[in-house]
């Protein structure tokens, strides 16, 4: 059994989401140009850069802004859209968010409140609209995970909040486990790296640059990052103005 999960893993890793290691030291001293106008914008936090990354249909992908917000969508340089909501997937809103994008689109298509077959069809609708993957929530039955792998050729990201049953979700044909722990995320994504060496995990990172650290020393390959909102956002703007000062930078 053990044989042939190793099997499908590194089929599933070639096919959709190959973890790559390599230095990229290099890249530090890369120059940078930055418009008048877009230099206001957000910033993942730069400790995300340690971790290795998923490679995806060639994109290597490190941080995933959590969010549907096309305004923070269109001034973030994460490298995706992690676009999962607490409202029952709908169509247009994928749509939107792919044509606002400049990055991949990872979206979110039920699992909780949506199950069942509504689940498969709109991961089949949003992979015809461009998303880069589908996100499922931990409710998801390993069924309908069979079902998704069956009919889609993205990769399928069921969400974890614990390390129960991770074997049979990558049997189902999960690609990637999304590890949504709270305060445990670091313990849960540690266990899930020493039982699967090699598989991919994405996971939160926390409010702060130590969270993000622990999480990518317990073995995240990428890290949601939530961002301020935009109300937080004006708020430090509309002081500067009331203050008789310009926009900030």
């Amino acid at each position: 059994m053990e044989g042939k999960l190793r099997k499908r893993r590194e089929e599933e890793i070639q096919r959709a989401s190959r973890v790559i290691f390599e230095s990229e030291s290099g890249q530090a001293a890369a120059p940078q140009i930055n418009g008048t106008l877009r230099r206001f914008a957000l910033r993942v936090p730069d400790c995300i850069s340690a971790c290795t990354g998923i490679v995806i249909f060639g994109k290597r992908i490190r941080s995933l802004v959590f969010t549907t917000d096309v305004a923070i969508i269109r001034n973030v340089n994460a490298d995706a859209v992690f676009a999962v909501y607490p409202y029952t997937p709908q169509p247009i809103i994928t749509q939107a968010l792919i044509m606002a994008a400049e990055i991949p689109i990872f979206t979110g298509v039920g699992g909780g409140l949506t199950q069942g077959k509504r689940v498969v069809n709109l991961a089949t609708y949003a992979e015809m609209q461009g998303a880069s993957g589908v996100v499922v929530n931990a409710p998801t039955s390993n069924r309908v995970v069979h079902d998704l792998h069956e009919a889609v050729d993205i990769p399928i990201i069921v969400t974890a909040v614990n390390a129960d049953g991770a074997e049979e979700r990558i049997r189902a044909g999960a690609a990637i486990l999304n590890v949504a722990a709270g305060s445990q995320t670091p313990a849960v994504v540690a266990k899930l790296r020493g039982q699967f060496p090699d598989l991919p995990l994405i996971a939160t990172g926390g409010q702060t640059d130590d969270s993000i650290r622990e999480t990518i020393r317990a073995g995240a390959n990428a890290v949601v990052w939530t961002p301020p909102t935009n109300a937080e956002m004006f708020h430090g703007v509309m002081e500067a103005y009331r203050a008789g000062k310009g926009h900030p930078d």
